[in-house]
């Protein structure tokens, strides 16, 4: 995908941790001549020496230095260290400056109290492949953002991935689902490897086929546009061997288990600012 939009933008991230080396990753790999356009703030100097190395992104200590260089503003810091960066930024009173806030839990309300009324914020909710340009981010604006500006942050995560817009109350769920829902994935990847190597199935391969067996079964719900259940049942023969796997998954409660973790982790979003 063209990232032509961002060509005369520059963009800062301010926290250098996995979401911001992700977004970076998944961005030059779209497009690596946009990486003079791009700087990164992190106190951790292995943080920094990894953005320049990799990616040639100039890295500082100073998240001053870049607010300064920045249009679009990404905070990519944990959320309960977001009140002293926004604070930061609201004294640089830097005019027309975009604030993209990834940060869990941190509410519209709370980032407009720090930035004051006039700020422009966008709150989004990407998740980790976008470093593989497979990720899933859903973005709300305030009032005070123009469609241009949110354009151009949708070019920002459409280059690394599929994005939508959605009500601010749901950010929460998302994140349970979206942002936490990979780790899941890869939990059960990982066990239905292991399955296969319980079997004799050489372990990378059989980790291999269970990988490509959830991205297949992905893809299908995506492009068919059928419920999963209606593609379960179509692989569930009567008698067959599916249909006793999903019965040996429902007496140790599989789904249950996965919807207790979005309950728990949505929940636990909404008290992050808290520390």
């Amino acid at each position: 995908m063209e990232v032509k939009i961002l060509k005369k933008k520059k963009i800062g991230w301010i926290g250098g941790g996995n979401m911001a080396y992700a977004m970076v990753s998944g961005i030059l790999q779209v497009d690596p001549g946009i990486h003079k356009n791009l700087m990164v703030s992190d106190p951790n100097e292995e943080k920094r020496q990894s953005f320049e190395s990799d990616f040639k992104v100039k890295a500082t200590s100073s998240n001053k230095t870049v607010i300064e260089h920045s249009d679009i503003l990404i905070l990519a810091v944990k959320p309960h260290k977001c009140g002293d960066v926004l604070d930061e930024i609201k004294v640089m009173e830097k005019d027309n400056l975009l604030v993209v806030s990834i940060a869990a839990g941190v509410t519209m309300e709370y980032l407009q109290d720090h930035l004051g009324p006039k700020a422009k914020i966008v709150r989004t909710m990407p998740n980790t492949p976008v470093q593989v340009q497979a990720g899933m981010t859903l973005i709300t604006p305030n009032a005070n953002v123009e469609p241009k500006e949110l354009k151009e942050v949708r070019a920002i995560f459409e280059s690394i991935g599929k994005v939508d817009e959605i009500d601010e109350k749901f950010l929460d769920a998302v994140a349970a689902i979206s942002a936490s829902g990979p780790a899941y994935v890869y939990m059960f990847i990982e066990a239905l490897g292991d399955g296969g190597v319980l079997k004799g199935l050489p372990r990378k391969q059989s980790y291999e086929i269970a990988a490509q067996a959830v991205l297949g079964a992905a893809k299908m719900i995506l492009e068919t546009g059928k419920h999963p259940g209606d593609l379960k049942d179509m692989v569930c023969s009567p008698g067959g061997m599916t249909i006793e796997g999903v019965y040996a998954l429902e007496r140790n409660h599989f789904r249950a288990s996965i919807i207790e973790a979005v309950e728990i982790c949505t929940d636990k979003s909404k008290k992050l600012v808290k520390g």
